[in-house]
């Protein structure tokens, strides 16, 4: 294979790598914060890599979303889903460990936009936009190039580092830029190490449903339990 058909299998990879790190952290970050602006921005964006994707000859299922894959996606998304609720009834029962969970700006949400943010945003606007890029598109392009372990870790590291922004910027909230550095950081290992386990989800069952179970059960969940642990609704 030539240098420049070698290329050609890559750019698709590398390209969608750098737009959707431009998407999470240069352009997203502008966008008005009201409810439901990025969430409709993010479900457009990926509604057309989606069919960009499709367009350039992608099937269903290479992008997790294949019928015959559902009852096996299904039945891994519920038991994630589950594996996420019983974690946090454990850290919620037990007082040294609820305290892991409690977040005064939870506490702070009005019972409506609580659950605007946890059924609706967080569903729409992160795990299914995140996914269907994610282990859906990116993994499906990773795996054209790569083996299945190194497309999974490459994934993963580009999903961690999309969730930069969502870290706090050096400097602000009375953070030195050390700390803010550690925290943007802490933040790319720390989700990057969630986008391992969510692309063997996607690998073993042939389906975007078991990562969306899991995904669904770590951000949704997680908010409704810090509720629950900060104080009643």
């Amino acid at each position: 294979m030539t240098r420049a058909a070698r290329l050609r299998r890559w750019l698709p990879l590398a390209g969608t790598s750098a737009g959707l790190l431009a998407w999470s952290n240069l352009v997203v970050p502008t966008l008005p914060s009201a409810p439901g602006v990025r969430t409709a921005a993010n479900v457009a964006a990926v509604s057309a890599l989606v069919l960009a994707a499709r367009a350039g000859g992608m099937s269903w299922t290479e992008l997790g979303l294949g019928r015959p894959s559902w009852s096996s996606g299904a039945r891994w998304g519920s038991a994630a889903l589950a594996v996420a609720a019983t974690g946090y009834g454990v850290l919620i029962a037990v007082p040294a460990w609820r305290l892991l969970l409690d977040d005064p700006r939870v506490g702070a949400m009005a019972v409506g936009d609580l659950a605007l943010r946890a059924l609706v945003l967080i569903p729409l606007g992160t795990v299914v936009s995140e996914e269907v890029a994610f282990r859906g598109v990116l993994l499906a392009l990773a795996g054209r190039v790569l083996g299945p372990r190194s497309a999974v870790a490459v994934t993963a590291a580009v999903f961690g580092l999309w969730h930069a922004s969502a870290a706090r910027l050096p400097g602000s909230l009375g953070m030195s830029p050390r700390s803010g550095a550690a925290a943007v950081a802490g933040v790319v290992v720390a989700t990057g190490v969630g986008g391992l386990l969510l692309g063997w989800l996607r690998q073993r069952s042939g389906s975007l449903l078991a990562p969306l179970g899991a995904h669904l059960g770590s951000n949704s969940l997680g908010l409704l339990a810090a509720r629950v642990a900060t104080g009643p609704v």
